[in-house]
């Protein structure tokens, strides 16, 4: 450019150059949000929610992030997005119009509103690409602060890439942990626990983790005054500060709308945290938000009219204007030149994204269109297959509801017909059904080769040599083996460390594997699960223990809405095999003994829930899933660790299949359902029940999910004819959900001779000590009697009544 060449500036061409290319990404970002605001507007998008006022601090964050760094972000980067060229304009459009395409939203394939992104980490075959060789985006989530549990675990993984001799071989994944975890997130949602949480982790551990707060001094309509004590993330933070005696944060605070501050101040972020692994927190202060929190609103009705003229004037756009055209020394035309060219480019962006989006959806469109056409001359109902024409044809801006809507309509008048349009309509609905299950329901769980279903299964194998040890000796010896085999696989957890669990599970591992591989936490539930899901993305095994499933509570938004969503809101572009070891049932007291297995199966959808009746099946599990590129919860029986098991011989290599049940004693009278700790009761009470002439065919159902996938337990009840389901959760909780999965999916209703039966602990948590247990959850004469009645109800002579 002729100012490049003209001005008298201290800057070389070179790094003009660079400015005016960061000036013109920033006005084509600003440019794109206002743009997609417009579109929500017009009704070509649903929702809006943009980066516009970030601009310049997302470029200055872009230049220091280099290959292998993730980012764990905040739906409003899109500007670092497209600075670090993982995101294009077309790509942020497509994304706006919810486009289902992957090659459109290589992100989310239309399954998230704008502002969430993500690399793809994996290849078509679900396996891990050389992240190093890549930057990476970890998939966004829109739960305030929920990025910030991820973002601990991928710096964590880091720390583990440059300090286990073992893991260097992993170029794929690191390169002796250099890689930085970049973090963003809004100031208002610093004042989440999970922000203070990961927070305090970070400073304690020691790990490459750069958090951004971007400061625009609001929450939606709150002011900061209401967010954040002393209004200032930095100063309520301060006591974070490293010291020349003391570990902590490196804290640098830069101005929003200063190209050159930003510039330096991430590039001394960058060093510290890159080579000395000391987490940053980097408060870039004196932000806008031009366009307000989303369309869903103005901000001006909250904002009073001082702090708009502020925000007018101290615009990082308008100031980066300024300074190139006061102290770089463009010239204004050439400035203008750069804005009209990077307007228009945002323009031409949107152009090519909405003829992208609307001649996809229009394929189908016009496929029903014709086939109306034709049903118009062949129906006795043509009149109303005409209504359904013309209102499909006359759609302004149409989504595929609105042909698939036409068509399931139009179907119904063909119910007493039979003509071509009929059989082309049917078969284009089957088809649709398929292609709609791919954009919209696939992916919730692997559909890669290592797919847990798809895990080779090899059976425990005994001999005369055997050993009978307690459970938990089971476990320890599945631990040490699944350590040693794999340099990957490592456990953390609150007292996993250096006394081996509560429960002894890993007790003597540390001291054999080293404090890398078996580690001590605090007490923080929901980063342990962020640190698993970070370390997993980045391509380790964690096995991340939660101290009792009561404790799952306090994760349960990450394991909810980061871990369980991964692969369904990626398309299987991430995955983090994630297992979370945790323990419960048949203890004593309110907080030690609850059984949420209902809230878990109603939440956790993506996860598999396995609730192994001993510690030999639980080891089969483990051993099943770190074979596997899915992530599990194990509940192991908490009454279980001490009583005595077949340890098997090949403790490192058996393995158990999810979702297929096994009948632990046969009967003809009833069928009962259960799994875990519950199993040794109903057993207690079947044998009781056998010196009555009543025999039960006992049926662990041992994983929840997935459950019974061969329609085992349809088998059974076509014997019996009768069914009781049987656990310690609330009434209504997983007893009527596993009702649900057999009487309606396994159709078993029509072989029942009695009504199905639920045995469920009381609505309450159980009071303390063995009575407050035995009297809270079921007992064996629970069992017994409640079969007994049954029985009863069909043959009262046979089975008089106990009462």
């Amino acid at each position: 450019m002729s100012a490049i060449k003209e001005a008298k500036t201290k800057f070389s061409q070179a790094k003009v150059k660079d400015i005016l290319s960061d000036y013109r990404l920033a006005v084509e970002s600003r440019e794109a949000s206002i743009i997609g605001r417009k579109e929500v507007f017009m009704g070509k998008a649903k929702f809006g929610i943009f980066g516009d006022g970030k601009e310049v601090a997302q470029i200055a964050m872009a230049k220091v992030f280099r290959k292998g760094d993730f980012r764990s972000g905040y739906y409003r980067d899109q500007t670092f997005m497209f600075a670090i060229g993982e995101l294009t304009v077309q790509q942020f459009f497509a994304q706006l119009y919810a486009h289902t395409d992957l090659e459109a939203d290589p992100s989310t394939a239309g399954r998230l509103m704008t502002g969430h992104f993500g690399t793809r980490t994996l290849d078509e075959n679900g396996k891990f690409k050389r992240l190093t060789e890549q930057k990476n985006s970890s998939a966004d989530i829109s739960p305030t602060a929920g990025q910030m549990p991820r973002l601990l675990g991928l710096a964590y993984a880091s720390k583990l890439y440059r300090n286990n001799p073992a893991l260097k071989e992993y170029a794929d994944f690191s390169i002796n942990g250099n890689e930085i975890a970049f973090g963003t997130i809004g100031n208002a949602s610093t004042s989440e626990g999970m922000f203070f949480e990961a927070i305090n982790a970070a400073g304690v551990l020691q790990v490459p983790m750069l958090t951004s707060v971007w400061d625009d001094a609001y929450g939606i309509s709150v002011p900061a005054e209401y967010h954040t004590t002393k209004g200032s993330i930095s100063k309520v933070l301060a006591g974070l500060q490293r010291t020349a005696t003391e570990k902590g944060f490196e804290i640098i605070t830069a101005k929003g709308w200063d190209y050159q501050e930003l510039v330096e101040a991430y590039q001394k972020a960058e060093k510290i945290c890159r080579e000395e692994h000391v987490p940053v927190l980097f408060h870039v202060d004196e932000l806008t938000q031009p366009q307000g929190h989303s369309t869903s609103g103005s901000h001006e009705r909250y904002k009073s009219k001082e702090r708009l003229a502020w925000e007018a004037e101290h615009d990082c756009i308008r100031k980066m204007r300024e300074w190139i055209i006061n102290d770089v020394m463009v010239l204004p035309e050439d400035v203008e030149a750069i804005e009209k060219e990077a307007k228009q480019a945002a323009k031409q962006a949107r152009d090519r994204a909405w003829k992208a989006f609307t001649e996809d959806v229009r394929k189908d469109q016009t496929v029903i269109s014709a086939i109306l056409d034709k049903a118009e001359t062949l129906s006795k109902h043509s009149e109303a297959i005409t209504h359904v024409k013309n209102e499909l044809i006359s759609t302004i801006n149409p989504t595929r509801l609105e042909t698939m809507k036409a068509a399931r309509k139009a179907i119904r008048f063909f119910r007493d017909e039979d003509h071509e349009a009929k059989t082309e309509l049917i078969a284009w609905l089957r088809l649709a059904e398929d292609d709609n299950y791919n954009r919209y329901s696939s992916h919730l769980y692997s559909a890669s080769d290592e797919a847990a279903l798809k895990v080779e299964i090899i059976p425990a194998q005994y001999s005369d040599n055997s050993s009978i040890v307690d459970g938990r000796e089971v476990l320890q010896a599945c631990f040490d083996a699944a350590l040693t085999r794999n340099p990957l696989v490592l456990a953390f957890g609150e007292d996993v460390g250096k006394i081996g669990d509560v429960n002894q599970g890993f007790a003597g591992l540390q001291a054999k594997h080293g404090e890398l591989r078996v580690t001590d936490t605090g007490i923080r539930e929901c980063t342990i699960i962020g640190q698993g899901i970070g370390a997993a993305l980045r391509g380790l095994r964690p096995i991340a223990e939660m101290q009792y499933l009561d404790y799952l509570i306090y994760a349960l938004p990450t394991l909810s809405d980061d871990l369980a969503c991964l692969q369904y809101r990626t398309k299987g572009g991430q995955k983090a095999p994630l297992i979370v070891r945790t323990r419960g049932h048949r203890l004593e007291g309110v907080w030690h003994a609850g059984s949420q297995i209902g809230m878990m199966l109603q939440s956790l959808r993506g996860i598999y829930i396995i609730t192994p009746r001993n510690m030999t099946q639980a080891a089969g599990f483990y051993n099943t899933m770190l074979k596997s590129d899915d992530a599990a919860i194990i509940v192991e029986c908490l009454n279980g660790y001490r009583l005595k098991e077949r340890i098997p011989d090949n403790i490192g290599e058996f393995n158990v299949p999810l979702g297929v049940p096994e009948i632990l004693k046969e009967g003809s009278d009833v069928t009962i359902v259960t799994y875990g700790s519950m199993c040794r009761v109903v057993m207690e009470a079947a044998e009781d029940l056998e010196q009555f002439g009543i025999t039960c065919e006992v049926i662990d159902a041992q994983t929840l999910l997935p459950f019974d996938i061969h329609h085992k337990i349809v088998e059974s009840v076509k014997k019996t004819n009768r069914i009781i389901f049987a656990d310690e959760d609330v009434p209504g909780g997983a007893t009527s959900y596993m009702m649900q999965k057999v009487l309606e999916e396994q159709d078993a209703y029509q072989y029942l001779d009695s009504k199905p039966v639920t045995i469920t602990a009381k609505e309450h948590r159980p009071a303390y000590a063995s009575d407050g247990d035995y009297f809270t959850k079921p007992s064996p004469e629970d069992i017994f009697e409640t079969v007994y009645a049954l029985m009863h109800e069909v043959a009262p002579d046979q089975y008089p009544s106990l009462y």
